[in-house]
This record gives C-alpha cells, sequence and structure tokens, in this order.
C-alpha cells in the first residue's frame, strides 16, 4: 500500500508541546509588541491634487500620417508616429464626449488601436483652467489582471483545497503587513532593518500557522525561520558595511532619495534583504521540519542523530537548487541594467566593483548564507523534538499513543531474523566447504 498523504503529522508529547508554547508564544508576543512600538502613526499623506485627473476612455478612431520632417543632426529615435486618436471619454466630467489625442509617441509609449480601452491624462492650461487637453497614458489592464488572479486563485485552490485556501490567505495576510505597516513605517522614518524584521517575524507567525496549522512541527519552522531571519539581517549588516554600500546602487533608489529624502536607503537594502530571503527561508524551514517529523514515524528507531544526518542530506538537495533560484531571481529583475552593463566599456573587475552589481552580488551572496543556516538549525530542532520523550521501544509519553516495537538495529540480530527458516520451508543446504552443524538437535520442520 501506498503511503497516506492525507493523515496528519503525528503530535508531539505533551511535555515537548508545552516547551514549544513556552517558546513560541512570548517570542509572538514580542513581535506584536514591536509592532505596535514601530507602527506608522504619522505616515506622509500625498497630495491628492499633485498629478493629474486620470479617466478611463475607448479608442473610437486612429488616423495615422507622416511626420514632419526634423532637421538635420536631431535624434529621431523618439519620432513617430504620428497622427490622432479619438477617444470616447467614459468616465469624468466630459463623459460620453469624443476628444482627440495626438497618437503616443517615443520609447514605451502605447500601440493603440480602435476598440482599445485606455488610461486619459486630463491636462489644464494654468492661464485658462476652463480649458483642457486629453493625452492617452496607457491601457487599462484591470480586466486581464482580475482574470488572471482568477485563475490563480482557482488553479491554487483546485490543487490544494483547504491547504491552497489557507496558502491564498495567508498571501493576503503578507501583503496586508507589508502595505500597511513595512512600507509605511519606512516612509515614516523608523529604521528600515527593524521595520523589516518585525514585519518579516510578523508575516511569518501568521503565514506559517495558518498555511501548516497550529503543531508542533510548524513551531519548528517558526523557530527555524526566525533565527535564520535574525542571521541574515546581522550578515547583511555586516556585509554592506565591508563593501562601503550606500544604497544608491540602483536609479529607483536614487529617485525615491528625490521624493523622500529622509528615507534611509541603506538600511532599505537590508530590509530588502530580509524581505526577500523570507519567502525563500519559509520553503526550506517547513521541508526539513516535515522531512524529520515524516522520517521518525516511518522508523521510530531512528536516533536523535540518524534523522539528523538523513534530513540533512536531503537539505543539502534542496540547498543546492534553491541557491540557483536566488541568484536568478536577482538576475532577472534587474536584467534590463545587466544588460546596459554590458555594454559599459569598463574593464570587467570595475563592473563588478560596481555600486550597482555589488549590491546584487551581496544580496545573492547573505539571503544564501541565511538559507544554509537554516537547513542545520531547523533539522537539529526538529530532531530534538521529534524524539522527546521517547522510551527505548520506541514510543512517546503520550498515553494516547500506542508503543511501537522496536526494529532490530543490531546486524547480528538482523541476519539471524533474516536466516531463521519459516514453517513449512525445507532446511538449507550446507554450502560446500562450510562445517556441518550438530542437527541432533533441530526441531521437526
Amino acid at each position: 500500500m501506498g503511503a497516506d498523504h492525507t493523515r496528519p503529522a503525528p503530535s508531539a508529547p505533551p511535555r515537548v508541546r508545552r516547551v514549544l508554547v513556552a517558546t513560541v508564544v512570548p517570542l509572538f508576543l514580542a513581535t506584536l509588541v514591536a509592532a505596535l512600538v514601530l507602527w506608522p502613526r504619522d505616515a506622509p499623506e500625498t497630495d491628492p491634487g499633485a498629478d493629474p485627473p486620470r479617466h478611463h476612455g475607448t479608442v473610437t478612431k486612429v488616423v495615422t500620417e507622416p511626420c514632419p520632417p526634423v532637421p538635420e543632426g536631431t535624434p529621431t529615435s523618439g519620432a513617430g508616429p504620428c497622427g490622432t486618436v479619438t477617444v470616447r471619454v467614459d468616465d469624468g466630467p466630459d463623459a460620453g464626449e469624443q476628444v482627440e489625442t495626438p497618437v503616443p509617441a517615443g520609447p514605451g509609449a502605447p500601440r493603440i488601436a480602435v476598440g482599445d480601452d485606455i488610461i486619459l491624462v486630463q491636462l489644464t492650461d494654468p492661464a485658462d483652467p476652463s480649458a483642457s487637453t486629453y493625452n492617452i497614458a496607457e491601457h487599462q489592464r484591470g480586466q486581464p489582471l482580475v482574470w488572471l488572479v482568477v485563475l490563480f486563485a482557482a488553479a491554487i485552490v483546485a490543487f490544494g483545497r483547504w491547504r491552497g485556501l489557507a496558502a491564498l490567505a495567508g498571501l493576503a495576510a503578507s501583503f496586508a503587513i507589508l502595505l500597511t505597516f513595512v512600507l509605511p513605517g519606512i516612509s515614516s522614518g523608523r529604521p528600515p532593518l527593524l521595520v523589516a524584521v518585525v514585519g518579516a517575524a510578523l508575516i511569518m507567525f501568521v503565514v506559517l500557522y495558518l498555511t501548516h496549522g497550529v503543531t508542533a512541527q510548524t513551531s519548528v519552522a517558526v523557530l527555524g525561520t526566525l533565527g535564520s531571519l535574525v542571521l541574515t539581517g546581522v550578515l547583511g549588516t555586516v556585509a554592506t558595511a565591508a563593501t562601503h554600500l550606500t544604497g544608491y546602487g540602483s536609479e529607483d533608489a536614487t529617485t525615491l532619495s528625490m521624493f523622500q529624502a529622509d528615507v534611509d536607503l541603506h538600511g532599505l537594502l537590508l530590509a530588502g534583504i530580509i524581505i526577500g530571503s523570507l519567502g525563500v527561508l519559509d520553503d526550506v524551514t517547513v521541508t526539513q521540519a516535515a522531512t524529520v517529523t515524516e522520517l521518525a514515524h516511518a522508523n521510530p528507531g531512528l536516533s536523535r542523530m540518524q534523522l539528523y544526518r538523513a534530513a540533512t542530506r536531503v537539505g543539502r538537495a534542496h540547498i543546492a537548487s534553491t541557491v540557483n533560484t536566488i541568484v536568478l531571481a536577482y538576475a532577472g529583475a534587474s536584467l534590463p541594467v545587466l544588460l546596459l552593463l554590458t555594454a559599459d566599456s569598463r574593464a570587467v573587475t570595475q563592473i563588478l566593483t560596481s555600486e550597482f552589481l555589488a549590491q546584487e552580488i551581496v544580496r545573492s551572496a547573505v539571503a544564501t548564507l541565511g538559507l544554509i543556516a537554516a537547513v542545520p538549525l531547523t533539522t537539529a530542532l526538529a530532531a530534538v523534538v521529534t524524539t522527546a520523550g521517547r522510551r527505548g521501544d520506541g514510543s512517546t509519553d503520550d498515553p494516547s499513543t500506542p508503543p511501537t516495537p522496536r526494529p532490530a538495529t543490531d546486524r547480528a540480530e538482523a541476519l539471524e531474523a533474516l536466516s531463521a527458516p519459516r514453517a513449512g520451508s525445507p532446511p538449507p543446504a550446507t554450502p560446500t566447504g562450510w562445517p556441518d552443524r550438530d542437527r541432533s538437535t533441530d526441531t521437526a520442520w
């Protein structure tokens, strides 16, 4: 018969559960207190009138025409196409009216066709507020995004069922914590590294227990993740200080410093490392805790060290693939800038030690070191918790758990058990050259 994949994880002995509760609950309360202290109460408010109004519209007509000639020596990379677009305004003060706008031109301009749903930007002349013009900003993406999210959620629920639904709830909780605590906290001037660690711990507690249930196995994964997060923060602080990173390694960071001069970009870099590591860390810690639990359930005779070694071999295989995932994820997110750097005329060593690439190298290295540390830490905790309270016969202190027969661990004992004859089978022949033994005391076959 195959393994039962629907059975719950074996429960830990009562004494072990009490120890885990006494360890995890204070950490959770400390996280809540830290979140309340750091909660943003004076986040900067944005001025709704600072940006021009945006309205929905539908393209009804597109007329293209030749672009006027440009003087010699003028760059033409951003020229064209030229013409006019007729758009029906769907909302706002001019709803239902047809307005004309120029065909979007320039790098990154949207390609417009009749029937497209687009976003219009209303521009007002300061000298004559009653006169306004419209320009096409971009396509409306709301409807395709909604259908993609619906397909994403349906696939997760169809495959994972109740566990998939819990995973979606955990994902919603993660975004809620990021949008209501982490990002506003950093924007309001709180220390980014501290906000990121507290926010990551809060996400970890909510998501892991919501997705995997309140069990000893989940508590082990929580402790392993929390310890690895703290270690990642320490390593990140040391690595960024040793490499003299300022946090200004990207154009986005420089633009942010222009809009919010009080944001600590160096701390923001560390916060990004913490948040980016969390998603991979909880995957590794949950896997290691589950591996130890399943190994102990399949063979209760395994010692604590045997459990640790067997589960660590699984962890090594997991880490070998995850390290590549981390590096490729960072490289994929920065692909345009990497392509730009390949056209740089500087030496390779100068490019690799530039602020931007050094920043990405530190991200990948620190995240990987924290990930590697999570395997032995979580595996050791899981081995201790799983074997705690075990008696010599493989049973636990829990009276509801029946004792499990101890498997034969002695080699001579196992060989004798394998060579013992079964009822109804003929006596084994004595091999040539082996000393024949006295069979006068053998029982009848």
